[in-house]
C-alpha cells in the first residue's frame, strides 16, 4: 500500500511532515521526493532504451544522417541558464530571502519557456527544409527524442507555474521551499537528459 502511495504521489505538492518524518528522522524522505525519484528513474530508463534503439536503427541501410539546426546550441544555452537560475533560487530560499528567490525562480522558468519556443522554431526550420517526421528514420528519431523531452519540459513548467503562484500566495514557507527544491532537482535532471540527447544527435 505504501509503495502505491509513493508511486501515485504528486511530487509538486508538499505535505507537512508527520511524527517520525521531520528533521528528527535523519534518514526520512518525503513521499513527494520518493515519487519524484521513481519518476526520474522511469524516464531515464525510457530514454536509455530509445537511445539504444537509435543506434541499432542506424545500422540499417536506409539511414540518412541529417544536419541538426544550429539553433539547438542556443536552446541548450537557455536550458543551462534555466537550471542555474533554479539552483540559485533554491539556495536563496534557504536563506529566507524569498523576494530574490521568487525573482530567480520566475526567471528560470522563463528561460525554460524560451527553450521550448526555440525547439519549436528548430522543428519549423527543419520542416521548411524538407525534413519532416516522414522524411526518414533519422528525422523521425530526431522529432521523437526532442519532442518527448519538450513534453517533460512543459510538464515541469506546469509545476513551475503552480510553485510560482505559491510564492505570491500565503503558502507556508516550508511548503514553498520544498516545492522549489523538487523543481530544481527535476530541472537538473532535464538538463542532463537534454545534454545526452543533444550529444547523441550531434555525433551521429
Amino acid at each position: 500500500m505504501s509503495f502505491y502511495k509513493n508511486v501515485t504521489a504528486k511530487p509538486w505538492e508538499y505535505t507537512s511532515p508527520t511524527v517520525g518524518t521531520g528533521p528528527e528522522s535523519a534518514f526520512a524522505s518525503s513521499s513527494e521526493r520518493i515519487a519524484l525519484t521513481l519518476f526520474l528513474v522511469v524516464v531515464g530508463v525510457i530514454f536509455s532504451l530509445l537511445a539504444v534503439s537509435y543506434y541499432v536503427r542506424m545500422e540499417v541501410g536506409d539511414w540518412v544522417p541529417m544536419n541538426d539546426p544550429g539553433l539547438l546550441w542556443v536552446n541548450t544555452a537557455f536550458l543551462i541558464l534555466s537550471s542555474v537560475l533554479f539552483q540559485l533560487a533554491r539556495n536563496t530560499a534557504q536563506g529566507e530571502n524569498f523576494a530574490r528567490a521568487r525573482a530567480l525562480f520566475v526567471a528560470g522558468g522563463l528561460c525554460a519557456v524560451l527553450f521550448v519556443i526555440g525547439q519549436a522554431l528548430a522543428w519549423q526550420q527543419l520542416t521548411s527544409n524538407g525534413f519532416d517526421v516522414a522524411n526518414g528514420p533519422a528525422s523521425a528519431f530526431f522529432y521523437l527524442l526532442t519532442g518527448l523531452h519538450v513534453v517533460h519540459i512543459v510538464g515541469g513548467l506546469w509545476v513551475w507555474s503552480k510553485t510560482t503562484f505559491r510564492f505570491y500566495s500565503q503558502a507556508e514557507l516550508a511548503s514553498v521551499k520544498h516545492s522549489v527544491e523538487l523543481c530544481t532537482t527535476y530541472w537538473h535532471f532535464l538538463l542532463v537528459l537534454w545534454v545526452l540527447i543533444f550529444a547523441v544527435l550531434a555525433n551521429t
